[in-house]
């Protein structure tokens, strides 16, 4: 069996390596090492956010590739893209696996027509969900804006929210997108004592129950009409562009908030400016944008009822170097128990066996 795996600037060959000789493979396994290529981190970055916004056709891959992936069982990555011309070339590909959330560079589509398996891990969820309350506590109870003043010689108490500031705990939380971090998330709300409701196409009330997680699932309609906070946890696919538009902010209280630590795309910033200006929403706080860094003269910048972050929701020092290893066990996992959350294509696949 042959294994392929590309590293690169930010998870490195050698991790990948490490990974890939803990699959619980009975057999002789060769394993290949590429390495996608940046200048440096800056590049790195830049070259990520192409790929977020315009799909793994977006940037070029090792050429090696091309020719390696012909004879490979099994292709580990973090962010090297995986476009639908190396997928093509794959004879006897069974399974891709990458050490990160967001799937934006790899074509899943291309893949589930070749009966490939596309596995990941979350390797930041826990972080990603800690720091997704923070924001809700931030932006709900002025924190920034109190340090920001502050550091500015203002001692400020008054705020845009002023007459419905309230206790968390009073608040009901709205999820969009009840995946692994939307999860987490709903079970601190939880924990907090907040009122928690989902709304997420691909999970049932039942499911929910089975869980144990103590949500209310909703149409998407409701979630937005009866959210105090809404939280945004969706993948950037072409079914949820701009998924949260003008006509799903309408719905909302105008004293709720918005929080997005998912990915920009999901949410048009048009209609969310619009109602950032016009009060008819009490606030947002984002950690992802549309265009990063975020540019000067930004509309966002000027806003009094907003709370910005670096996309640093993720950012914990043990995330990346344990990411491989978490990819592995999650692999075997999937191949003792034939079931797994984390393999993106598998309903789809099992609708095609």
């Amino acid at each position: 069996m042959k294994i392929l795996v590309i590293g690169d600037r930010i998870v490195s060959c050698d991790l990948l390596v490490e990974a890939a000789k803990t699959l619980l493979i009975n057999e002789k396994v060769t394993i290949k090492q590429l390495f996608w290529t940046s200048e440096s981190r800056q590049d790195f970055q830049k070259k990520a956010l192409n790929i977020e916004k315009n799909g793994p056709e977006a940037e070029e891959i090792p050429e090696e590739a091309y020719k390696e992936i012909e004879d490979t069982d099994i292709l580990l990555t973090h962010f090297c893209p995986v476009p639908k011309n190396l997928i093509e070339k794959a004879n006897q590909l069974k399974l891709i696996g990458t050490c990160r959330g967001g799937m934006e560079h790899i074509d899943v589509e291309s893949a589930t027509l070749k009966k490939i398996h596309v596995i990941h891990c979350i390797r930041n969820a826990e972080a990603t969900s800690d720091f997704t309350v923070g924001l809700m506590f931030s932006e709900t109870r002025n924190i920034a804006r109190a340090h920001a003043a502050i550091k500015a010689g203002n001692w400020r108490k008054d705020y845009v929210n002023n007459n419905y500031t309230t206790s968390m705990r009073d608040m009901t939380v709205g999820i969009v997108g009840l995946g692994h971090i939307g999860k987490l998330v709903a079970e601190k709300c939880v924990g907090i004592g907040m009122k928690v409701i989902a709304y997420d196409p691909f999970v049932n009330q039942k499911k929910v129950d089975s869980s144990g997680l103590k949500v209310k699932m909703l149409s998407c309609e409701e979630v937005f009409k009866s959210s105090d906070i809404i939280s945004l946890h969706l993948r950037v696919t072409p079914a949820t562009k701009n998924f949260v538009n003008e006509d799903l902010i309408k719905l909302m209280k105008p004293t709720a908030y918005l929080i997005n630590t998912s990915r920009a795309g999901v949410l048009d910033k048009g209609a969310l400016v619009n109602a950032l200006e016009n009060k008819t929403i009490g606030g947002a706080a984002l950690d992802v944008f549309w265009e990063e860094p975020l540019p000067l003269g930004d509309p966002l910048l000027s806003l009094d009822n907003i709370t910005l972050t670096p996309h640093n929701a993720g950012n914990v020092v043990d995330a990346l170097p344990k990411s491989p290893l978490l990819l592995a066990r999650t692999i075997n996992d999937f191949w003792n128990t034939g079931k797994s959350d984390m393999v993106v294509n598998l309903n789809k696949l099992n609708k095609l066996n």
